[in-house]
């Protein structure tokens, strides 16, 4: 039987549809949370004012079998994922399987279009989906490029014995002991994890608040500063209530809370996805204890195979992290000069990083290759 695409510009509120879109998520090489019809319908209800969806769905008569949430510019030369900007790890979804049919297919309607730009962001590199990428744009005459984008940490649970391992370094951590002693004797300390949605809504501005002034403590500006992130939150706290997904876990001394963990319990992964701490506790690492107590909770439960500390390369996630994985960046344009600045972009970033001395010449350089290239064609 032939797959079938179907293409929406807008994503339904189908429960149906939801049904089968997260039961496909579940035949992926690991599933997660981010790949759900409830992470893209929130994806749209925040941020309708600036993407709009480009959702192909692939049936094999009336069985959906392929999902690729995209979005495209007003323009409609640019397509990304829907989830790009928010989204840890982003995929095709599909059985491995039947990767690379739903992507050539998918390729193929795109061709049909006047798009001259992917820029497909944060793909797993153990996924199927890189070389079914890189094999369907081809076909349609895109040059491709894909790069190393984040090195993601995770503590992987492991055997019942290694649980226990992780568990009595973790809760006998001379640090830790230390840090909780010190908080105690301002008051009481007390950790909890919540799942209604009532009590995540309640939480969530303080955690925003919170999270906003210790970026800008660092001269960095949080995403929580955007009404739309918020929002976005606000969404998917409302759409998996009473799925035991989205979690909201607090240090809470005394009265008030002074760490937070927004994350997600998925399909045997615990997803730290952000975390904030009050600067006033600083000097007892409330975050430090926050996100020990989550793994040492995590060893217990059933099911649960990884605490996954996602993007980002502060410096607690390589304390933390036993494992890792890599996601890629991947780019591909009708347009050969836009490619190869494609190229060259991610090549002088990556000298920069390695020799920072040569930066100067590097732009000179840089500055010179754009001109001779000249604009897009």
């Amino acid at each position: 039987m032939s797959l079938r695409i179907v293409l929406h510009r807008r994503i339904p509120e189908d429960s149906k549809l939801r049904l089968q879109w997260n039961g496909v998520v579940l035949q992926m090489e690991q599933p997660e949370v981010f790949y759900t019809c409830e992470w893209a319908l929130a994806m749209q209800s925040a941020y309708r004012a600036s993407l709009t969806p480009l959702l192909f769905l692939g049936y094999e008569g009336d069985d959906l079998v392929g999902v690729a949430s995209l979005a495209m510019d007003i323009a409609e030369e640019n397509v990304t994922f829907l989830a790009g900007t928010t989204a840890d790890y982003c995929d095709v979804v599909t059985h491995p399987r039947r990767r690379h049919e739903f992507v050539d297919a998918v390729f193929a309607e795109l061709g049909k279009t006047k798009l001259r730009f992917i820029a497909l962001a944060s793909v797993p590199e153990d996924s199927a989906t890189p070389a079914a990428l890189r094999a369907s744009a081809e076909k349609i005459g895109f040059h491709v490029y894909m790069r190393p984008s984040c090195l993601c940490a995770q503590v992987k649970l492991g055997s019942t014995e290694q649980r226990h391992k992780l568990k009595t370094a973790l809760s006998g951590y001379r640090k830790f002991r230390r840090y909780i002693r010190a908080m105690e004797r301002e008051a009481p300390v007390k950790f909890v994890h919540q799942q209604v949605q009532a009590q995540i809504q309640a939480a969530l501005p303080d955690f925003a608040d919170a999270h906003v002034a210790r970026f800008l403590t660092t001269g960095r500006s949080s995403f929580l500063s955007t009404p739309e992130r918020r929002l976005f939150l606000e969404e998917l706290t409302r759409r998996f209530s009473g799925a035991g997904v989205v979690t909201m876990s607090m240090l809470i001394l005394g009265e008030r809370p002074v760490a937070w963990v927004y994350g997600f319990q998925f399909h045997g992964s615990w997803f730290i996805y952000q975390a904030t701490f009050d600067s006033r506790q600083e000097e007892h690492s409330p975050g430090h204890c926050l996100l020990s107590t989550i793994m040492i909770e995590a060893c217990d439960m059933d099911g649960m195979k990884v605490v996954d500390l996602g993007l980002g390369a502060e410096g607690y996630k390589e304390r933390f992290g036993n494992s890792t994985r890599q996601t890629l960046d991947v780019t591909a344009t009708k347009s050969w000069r836009r490619h190869l600045r494609e190229v060259v972009r991610y090549r002088v970033a990556s000298t920069l990083k390695r020799s920072p001395k040569v930066e100067s010449a590097v732009r000179r350089t840089l500055g010179r290759f754009r001109r001779v290239l000249g604009p897009d064609r």
